[in-house]
């Protein structure tokens, strides 16, 4: 058993909370790494370091697949799930499985090809800011704009009719609230399978040039793991990319010197870091990380916005300074299972944030930066609305 002698309390976020946690500055300082009890009384290990959390996710030694004993979960709504539950979810298999769903993916996924996306993304970002500007001087961007952007964009790829938006967004907000029952969660994971398995059997009738068919199209996968990795996706393209977008939007309406300029989208990654307790692992032999041996079979969660609020690879890194060379953060994570989607992201956020200030200038923030409602009930964080006006 290991050594409890660092055994810290799990940081979840409480009402109130900065983000990144205070603490995980503290144990970033502790010698080797801290032991920690999650909310399901399970330990495991929490990785703080930016080189230590690069070398688990990384090392052949350790596993993202939850079906090893021992592998970790915030509660049922944070776990990941087995193939056995969504066959297809492919963060949660390791190699060389993991390549056939990966590589079937990459050439949707690439720089050039998300260049050529990029009028229709720019179609729909300016199709929400006629949509807003026609109703007033005044919104919510987390309804009228940052929750619908990402959600149509990734819809489109998908081959998922728009018309369709509003069901996808209520069942993931199930699947990624931690006060979710579990029964709420079965239901809507059951929901979200259903329809997908639907629209597939319409496309092995009629393929399209969506990414499901190119799924199908590919072979690599059975029509099951389709709606699996699809559903993957839908939830990863959506309720990220809207939790790190809005929390952008705050930041450059409090820093509006850099509003236009493409370095800030990579400090902004950076800087939120949303998804920081998402890649979940476990060791399967033992290893050593930062001087401290982890036992096969012991939990490990690397902190994403830890690792990128390091202060020795990222100089004043509670700062937000677009100035600042920011690329070799981990935000999308590191290694094989560095986010697929990581370019389009980046495109939605470039083209959002210009356009948005460029066709309301004068957009300001409704209510002081205090007073507005932080996801702290959320495996991702993020804000439930964001009122502003012009």
């Amino acid at each position: 058993m290991s050594n409890t002698a660092n055994l810290v309390p799990f940081p979840l976020r409480k009402p109130g909370d900065s983000f990144p946690p205070k603490q995980y500055h503290d144990y970033r300082q502790r010698e080797g790494l801290v032991w920690s009890t999650m909310p399901t009384g399970a330990k495991v290990w929490l990785i703080t370091r930016y080189e230590d959390v690069r070398a688990v996710l990384t090392s052949p030694k350790i596993s993202s697949n939850p079906a090893h004993a021992g592998f970790p979960s915030v509660g049922q709504t944070g776990g990941v799930p087995g193939q056995d539950q969504i066959p297809g979810w492919f963060v949660g298999v390791d190699p060389p499985d993991h390549d056939r769903f990966r590589k079937a993916l990459i050439p949707e996924f690439t720089v050039r090809r998300i260049r050529q996306l990029r009028p229709a993304i720019q179609a729909v970002i300016d199709g929400r800011i006629d949509a807003m500007l026609a109703k007033g001087d005044s919104a919510d961007l987390v309804a009228d704009f940052v929750g619908p952007v990402p959600a149509l964009v990734i819809s489109a790829l998908l081959g998922v009719p728009s018309v369709d938006g509003d069901f996808f967004e209520s069942r993931i907000q199930d699947l990624v609230t931690l006060t979710s029952t579990d029964e709420q969660r079965d239901l809507a994971t059951r929901q979200i399978m259903r329809y997908l398995a639907r629209l597939i059997r319409v496309r092995q009738k009629r393929p399209g040039d969506d990414l499901i068919s190119v799924m199908l199209a590919s072979e690599a996968m059975t029509p099951v793991e389709v709606s699996g990795a699809a559903m993957l996706l839908l939830i990863a393209g959506q309720e990220t990319t809207a939790n790190n977008m809005a929390l952008g939007m705050v930041t450059l309406l409090l820093n509006p010197k850099w509003i236009g300029d493409e370095r800030a989208v990579e400090e902004l990654l950076r800087y939120y870091s949303v998804a920081d307790m998402v890649a979940l692992r476990v060791a399967v032999e033992d290893v050593e990380i930062g001087g401290q041996l982890i036992r096969a079979g012991e939990g490990i969660v690397p902190l994403v916005a830890a690792a990128n609020h390091d202060g020795t690879v990222f100089d004043r890194a509670s700062e937000f300074d677009p100035d600042r060379s920011a690329r070799h953060h981990v935000a999308f994570g590191y290694g094989v299972h560095q986010c697929l989607g990581q370019h389009l992201v980046r495109a939605e956020f470039d083209i959002a944030y210009r356009t948005l200030f460029e066709r309301i200038p004068t957009m300001k923030l409704a209510q002081p930066v205090e007073d507005l409602p932080f996801k702290y009930d959320g495996l991702l964080f993020g804000l439930k609305a964001l009122p502003v006006r012009w």
